[in-house]
């Protein structure tokens, strides 16, 4: 990642809000993910355009090495963490040189770091990040030079993928043609889209969000699940690739973890297989396969188990052509996988494909198509839905991409019957009282599942990253997905009660018989069950604490409540006062939701 600043004042510190702050924290960002979601990437940070220097060898003056290419460990990131939240530290380092610093010295000493300490890695990325878009303005030279080691790196195999920043202060937007576009190739089959360098502007919390969620997303191999071909009709076949466009995020375990020393360590495990009435050890020449079939087993030898797995080489044939109404969002049965052209092995499968697409889409059919996707993989019947690409008008991105969705079709056995129900039809003046309940909590925008993560998943990234960064444990995950009951009950709150009070009118209509509602202790409070004791908790809950709690929620600063106020108004109330100070506001929270 290489990562430059000019700043308008030489004399003028960076503030903030500068583009080599924002770089840095965003380096930050992706290294605290990175060393998460994919521990064996290696990754580097080279300063340029400083007024120190740092870097192995000579002539590269103004190359500060602010972290050398290799896995990120704790201490790395420690520093860089530091370097951020220390001004002077960071104003020092980060101070502009006077001179102009040649390109072509910046892109060799990438070349030099890359062929160095990762000469055999099939993917190699170089983040360009700067706010100069025209650095040899009045030197040709240094141009075509800087020209030349860029060629050098694409022959290398590195990919260069420019960010530009531009300053609110600058007069005129960043310009990339004077400079960046002739060093910066493109593949020849490549989505222009996702290759279009990312122009940056705005304020510094803005442009951070913009590159890292780019970075992100460059960053992120985009591998295809398979490589097979598209039998169209006889004679003609083209080369297609899946990919998996929505498929939900896990919790993935590269290594197990011993934590029951000093230290956490990585466990080396082995696999040892031993016979039940012996215990001697089984090896692999002596391990067989059988089937039980009538009361016996039957043994098959490996060949006889791959002839048996073996349906024919891998492809997708179409057999025939359907209308699109026949593709039953029930009728799938695990997520479709996204197919795209791919020249590399039938040249014009790009254009054929696109034919056959266009046809498809403007007459509104789909294929019905046999798939072997993988060698020795079972057969499927599959459609081949056509997918007409979405730009959003507002952002100009594209949404949803132009190709075909291979929709998995199920057999007989995959589909079961509903159970019977009885037909029963809610009455209308039901079916109107939750009108209007469901048209007072829609949602303006619609639901944006971007704006919520998994609270499970990040809370076990979280743990992760406290423990692999040597930091304090967080005390509880922030869940964005409950509901917010305050803001329901300040919009909704009177509709539901009126649709519940009409249920019960009805109720005895349909035979429905109504539960109770949950107290949540309000029999407690409101004296039903309570005796002298609890009479004696009320009245002295009642006193100044109550007061205080009621008013602190009110503004919504239950927070600044000591434990001691808490724990005697859970205690008043009939709740449990045990706890953590959070998980005793929670409470709080919870039972004053209740009251209104």
């Amino acid at each position: 990642m290489l990562l430059k600043h000019e700043s308008e004042d030489p004399k003028k510190s960076p503030d903030s809000n500068s583009a080599a702050r924002t770089a840095l924290q965003c380096a930050y960002s992706i290294l605290q993910e990175r060393i998460i979601a994919s521990p064996n990437d290696m990754m580097g940070i080279l300063l340029f355009g400083t007024e120190a220097t740092r870097f192995a060898g000579g002539g590269f003056d103004h190359c500060y090495l602010l972290m050398d290419l290799d896995v990120p460990d704790a201490a790395s990131i420690k520093e860089l963490k530091n370097l951020l939240e220390d001004d002077k530290a960071f104003e020092k380092l980060l101070a502009p040189c006077s001179e102009k610093v040649s390109m072509a010295n910046v892109l060799f000493g990438a070349n030099q770091i890359f062929t160095t300490k990762a000469p055999n890695f099939q993917s190699r990325k170089l983040f360009l990040i700067t706010d100069d878009d025209d650095p040899h303005a009045h030197d040709k030279a240094l141009k075509n030079s800087a020209i030349t080691r860029a060629r050098d790196l694409y022959d290398l195999g590195v990919q260069i993928d420019p960010f530009f920043m531009s300053n609110p202060g600058r007069k005129a937007p960043f310009d990339p043609s004077k400079f960046y576009d002739d060093i910066i190739y493109r593949p020849v089959y490549s989505d222009e889209e996702e290759d279009k360098p990312l122009a940056v502007t705005g304020s510094g919390t803005t442009k951070l969000k913009e590159m890292v969620s780019s970075i992100r997303s460059k960053a992120t191999a985009k591998r295809a699940q398979f490589s097979t071909t598209l039998e169209i009709g006889p004679g003609l076949t083209i080369g297609v690739k899946g990919y998996i466009i929505y498929k939900q995020q896990t919790k993935g375990r590269s290594h197990y973890i011993y934590t029951g020393g000093e230290k956490p360590q990585i466990v080396k495990g082995s696999t040892t297989i031993l016979a039940d009435s012996t215990a001697q050890v089984v090896e692999k020449a002596q391990l067989k396969k059988a089937y039980k079939f009538g009361g016996e087993q039957i043994v098959f030898t490996d060949e006889e188990m791959k002839a048996m797995r073996n349906f024919g080489p891998p492809g997708i044939r179409i057999i025939g052509f359907k209308p699109a109404s026949t593709a039953k969002f029930h009728l799938n049965v695990k997520p479709a996988q996204f197919i795209y052209p791919d020249e590399g092995n039938f040249v014009g499968s790009t254009r054929t494909f696109t034919a056959l697409h266009a046809k498809l889409a403007k007459d509104d059919k789909v294929a019905l198509v046999w798939t072997i996707t993988r060698r020795n993989a079972a057969p499927t019947l599959c459609y081949l839905y056509p997918s007409v690409e979405v730009i959003d008008p507002v952002t100009g991105r594209q949404t949803q991409p132009a190709g075909f969705f291979l929709i998995t079709l199920p057999f007989a056995d995959d589909i079961r019957l509903n159970p019977d129900a009885p037909n029963a039809k809610a009455p209308a003046p039901l079916i109107d009282r939750m009108r209007a309940v469901v048209k007072t909590l829609h949602m303006p925008k619609g639901y944006e599942p971007e704006k919520y993560e998994n609270p499970s998943l990040q809370w076990h990234y979280r743990i992760l990253q406290a423990i692999a960064l040597e930091e304090e444990l967080p005390e509880h995950p922030v869940d964005k997905t409950l509901p917010k009951y305050k803001l329901i009950h300040k919009h909704a709150g009177e509709l539901v009660e009126q649709w519940g009070d009409e249920l019960s009118k009805v109720a005895g209509e349909f035979d429905i018989v109504m539960a109770p509602p949950a107290s949540r202790g309000t029999k407690r409070v409101q004296g039903e069950d309570g005796g002298a004791a609890l009479k004696k908790a009320r009245t002295k809950a009642s006193g100044g604490g109550d007061k205080e709690i009621r008013a602190l929620y009110a503004k919504g600063a239950l927070a600044k409540c000591t434990v001691a106020t808490l724990k005697e108004f859970l205690q008043g109330v009939g709740l449990s006062s045990s706890g953590k100070k959070a998980e005793l506001v929670e409470r709080c929270e919870e039972y004053l939701d209740t009251k209104g």
